[in-house]
C-alpha cells in the first residue's frame, strides 16, 4: 500500500496483506517469562498435560505479532494521530511455537469526524495457515489531507 496522504485516501473494503511472521520457541519463552508466566506458555510438563499438549503463545504475544505486522504492513504509512480502542479481540486458535502468522488488515470505516482528523475502523486478521488464529476491531485517528491553503481538512463538507 502506498504512503496514505490523509485520511480521505483510505478506501472502505481495502483488505492488505501484512505479510508474515514465524513465531519460535524461544520468543515465546521470553514473552512468556516477561509479560504473561502462565504455566502453559513456560513449563514443558505442564503444557504436556494441558489441552493444547505443548507450550503455545501468550494471546497478548500474538496481539503483539499482530501490531508489528500492521506497524509494517500499514501503519507506518499512515498519517496516525493515535489509536483510540482495540476491540472485540478474538483469540481463535493457539499459537505453537514453528507457526507462522500471516496478517490482514481491511478498512471497515472512515468518519471524517472534522477538518483536521477522521476516525478510521480497521478489522485486523492473523492466519495459522487457513485458520484465523486472532480477529480484532481497531479505530484510530488520521489526520486529513491538507487543504490547498495549508490548514487541515478539505473544507468541503
Amino acid at each position: 500500500m502506498p504512503d496514505v496522504v490523509g485520511a480521505e485516501d483510505l478506501v472502505v473494503g481495502t483488505v492488505v496483506d501484512l505479510g508474515s511472521y514465524t513465531v519460535t520457541r524461544a520468543e515465546i519463552l521470553a514473552f512468556a517469562a516477561h509479560w504473561d508466566p502462565q504455566a502453559i506458555h513456560l513449563d514443558d510438563d505442564y503444557a504436556a498435560g494441558h489441552e493444547f499438549g505443548e507450550i503455545i503463545a501468550s494471546g497478548v504475544h500474538t496481539l503483539g505479532v499482530y501490531q508489528r505486522l500492521a506497524v509494517l504492513g500499514v501503519y507506518r504509512r499512515w498519517p496516525i494521530i493515535a489509536g483510540r480502542a482495540i476491540r472485540d479481540v478474538q483469540l481463535t486458535y493457539a499459537v505453537r511455537a514453528g507457526a507462522t502468522l500471516r496478517g490482514e488488515v481491511e478498512i471497515a470505516a472512515v468518519h471524517l469526524t472534522d477538518e483536521a482528523r477522521a476516525l478510521v475502523t480497521t478489522y485486523g486478521r492473523l492466519f495459522v495457515g487457513d485458520r484465523p488464529a486472532l480477529r480484532l476491531t481497531t479505530d484510530a485517528y488520521l489526520r486529513r489531507r491538507p487543504r490547498d491553503d495549508g490548514r487541515a481538512g478539505r473544507g468541503t463538507e
